[in-house]
């Protein structure tokens, strides 16, 4: 096996909701295999403590502080990232959120919270990216999907429906940029411990539900996560877009 092909020295990334959880573990994986990470979030203090980390273990990183619900904010960020380094050459759509409601109750205030984010500012983000990686004829779209971008959660049905709209706004976006060498894939991370998921964790009932439906019989830590995500932003992926990777210890399969 050809190891250059997982480096990425020299490759300037923007991670989105990098402040914490999954996307500062993903900021983290990028950098280690020698990518310049530019994390984006709208916490600037949480932000700082994901930059330090990676420069404590020898990375390059910068914080970004912006909120991708918001097309003008993240257009300029992105242009900013492509004047001061040349380029961009990944992008992790990370930035998500849930309000976990009976769907009853759910106002259109908080669809539009979760769709602003998880899939407007998705899409959106993607094609300020895009429209720079469209003129240097490569680049990585890595979208962040979820076991719901599959199956049925009860009490998140907005949740869901933004995550099954990533899934095929990734599978298009596959197709629509394959021509100018972009590969566009999605990353379905099962249950992990995030400051997102910990109450599901902090009810019983919940948390065994959970951890009985995990053939590996665990939940996911971060590091789970860092090969397939430094993988599907480097070389070794070129021939494979349009697809998403489920990273939940065996759930779907059971």
């Amino acid at each position: 096996m050809n190891r250059k092909w997982l480096n990425l020295q020299g490759k300037v990334a923007l991670v989105t909701g990098a402040s914490k959880g999954l996307g500062r573990g993903y900021a983290k994986s990028l950098a280690e295999a020698g990518a310049m990470v530019i994390c984006l979030a709208r916490n600037a203090a949480m932000l700082q403590e994901t930059v330090s980390q990676i420069k404590g273990i020898g990375g390059k990183a910068e914080v970004c502080q912006a909120d991708i619900s918001k097309v003008s904010e993240i257009k300029e960020v992105v242009d900013n990232v492509v004047n001061k380094y040349g380029s961009l050459d990944i992008l992790v759509n990370n930035a998500g959120t849930e309000i976990a409601k009976p769907f009853l109750d759910v106002t259109t205030q908080d669809y539009d919270v979760i769709m602003g984010t998880n899939l407007k500012g998705v899409y959106f983000t993607a094609q300020a990216a895009a429209s720079h990686m469209v003129s240097q004829r490569r680049g990585k779209i890595i979208n962040i999907g979820s076991l719901g971008s599959q199956i049925g959660l009860a009490g998140s049905t907005v949740y869901c429906a933004s995550k099954g709209g990533v899934l095929q706004f990734t599978r298009a976006l596959a197709v629509e940029l394959a021509s100018y060498n972009i590969q566009v894939n999605a990353l379905g991370p099962g249950y992990f411990c995030t400051d997102m998921t910990e109450p599901f964790f902090k009810d019983p009932k919940h948390k065994a539900w959970i951890e009985n439906r995990i053939p590996l019989g665990r939940i996911g830590t971060p590091e789970d996560l860092a090969s397939i995500m430094v993988f599907l932003a480097s070389a070794g992926s070129d021939y494979i877009t349009g697809q998403i990777f489920y990273v939940d210890g065996g759930w779907l399969a059971s």
